[in-house]
């Protein structure tokens, strides 16, 4: 950028520019229980469970309707937790389920209903609905 005047070294007019990084401190170190299992805060593996943003175009399968491009988010990485399958003791003679498996899917933690209005042939309306999600998290699979 040029300034309009040149500015003389006897205007007193002294230009400072500073510029102030953003300051994120994470201890790495430092890790919270979550059901049954922890989590590092410092985590910097791009593989790891996390939202991932696509675009969608949204059509109605029957009508005649002017589609739309949407903005949707999946959950998808690994977990870093190991699984693990444990035998079950029974009293019984027969063992229906003899083992209890423990394993962590990456899935939406929290999400929200969004709606979408579609222009149909006719001058009638139809409305979509699905679920937005705003994070995700590993958790124990059922």
């Amino acid at each position: 950028m040029r300034p309009s005047a040149p500015l003389s070294p006897s205007s007193g007019l002294v230009l400072l520019l500073v510029f102030c990084p953003l300051l994120v401190v994470v201890h790495a170190s430092s890790s919270k229980a979550e059901n049954g299992h922890s989590t590092h805060l410092g985590d910097t593996d791009p593989d790891r469970c996390m939202r991932h943003h696509f675009v969608e175009t949204i059509t109605h399968p029957i009508y005649k309707c002017n589609s739309k491009m949407v903005l949707l988010a999946r959950c998808e990485g690994h977990c870093s937790h190991t699984s693990r399958s444990d035998p079950l003791i029974s009293f019984s003679s027969v063992l229906k389920q003899p083992f209890k498996s423990t394993c962590f899917c990456c899935r939406p933690h929290t999400s929200k209903l969004k709606a979408v209005r579609l222009r149909c042939a006719g001058g009638t309306r139809i409305t979509a609905t699905y679920r937005y999600i705003l994070a995700c998290n590993c958790e124990e699979c059922s």
